[in-house]
């Protein structure tokens, strides 16, 4: 009698079977890239690979006679740029010498502005009541003015040179004229001086012979006195050219006599170097 075959379980492996990932429900599952497509060029092209380096080097072919010129340098140009340079540099230079000696000469001398002012004042010929018989009326004034002239300066000696003027005015009219003397001014010093100022035959329309009539009433007659002085400073043994120096001066004085008193000046002057 056969014995019964009885099927037996399958073997047991020791080996474990690798299993799917299956992603907890916490982490969510990251997509995969998608992979990169290059560009397929059309059928019937070529594509030609050019080192980077090269093609910054190389210009094409219809520019290489342009970047030629560009870059070549041109020796006349760079002269031209030089000769800018030495002459910026020259006149820079002479800029900053210039401001350095102004400001030595400064700091040594230390230089201080004149001063003028009218001390006293007369007047004849101002025969103002006198009848006119015509619309104008003509007056030979002559004045004497005292100028004076202070130099406060340690170290600055002033010249008072020739062709200087004085002139006065009454509203735009000019009554007479005269000139200074010449004379040298020392360190610390102030000089008082006289001119004589003259006019002949000077008219005067019946509307400003009423208005110094008016104005003596009052006892304030305005005048405007003008004067130009040529000038040379000396520092030392050194002068400088002419300066035309202007002084404006306006006065009021009470009357138009001898015995005139100025009732108010201001003076005021400006330099012309050249």
């Amino acid at each position: 009698m056969a014995d019964r075959v009885h099927p037996r379980d399958p073997p047991l492996h020791n080996e474990t079977a690798p299993f799917p990932y299956t992603a907890s429900p916490e982490s969510p599952r990251k997509p995969s890239p998608p992979e990169s497509e290059k560009p397929v060029p059309p059928p019937g092209t070529y594509v030609i690979q050019i080192p980077k380096d090269q093609v910054y080097r190389v210009p094409p072919p219809e520019n290489a006679t342009r970047y030629k010129n560009y870059t070549r340098q041109n020796p006349r140009r760079s002269s031209c740029r030089c000769c800018f340079c030495w002459l910026f540099g020259l006149v820079a230079a002479l800029i900053f010498l210039s401001a350095a000696a102004a400001g030595i000469f400064y700091l040594v001398v230390r230089p201080k502005s004149p001063n003028y002012s009218i001390d006293s004042i007369a007047f004849r010929g101002f025969n103002l009541t006198a009848p006119s018989p015509s619309p104008s009326y003509a007056i030979s004034p002559e004045i004497q003015v005292t100028v004076r002239a202070q130099n406060p300066n340690k170290k600055i000696g002033i010249y008072y040179g020739k062709k200087s003027s004085v002139k006065l005015f009454y509203s735009d009219v000019k009554l007479c004229d005269g000139a200074l003397p010449a004379f040298y001014q020392p360190l610390k010093n102030v000089t008082v001086f006289q001119t004589a100022l003259k006019g002949s035959g000077i008219e005067l329309t019946s509307a400003a012979q009423q208005g110094l009539v008016d104005a003596q009433k009052q006892g304030k007659v305005p005048l405007g006195l003008d004067i130009r002085m040529p000038v040379r400073i000396k520092v030392g043994p050194i002068k400088t050219w002419t300066i035309n120096v202007k002084v404006g001066c306006d006065l009021t004085v009470d009357k138009l006599t001898t015995e005139a008193k100025i009732v108010s000046k201001d003076c005021d002057y400006s330099v012309d170097p050249w």
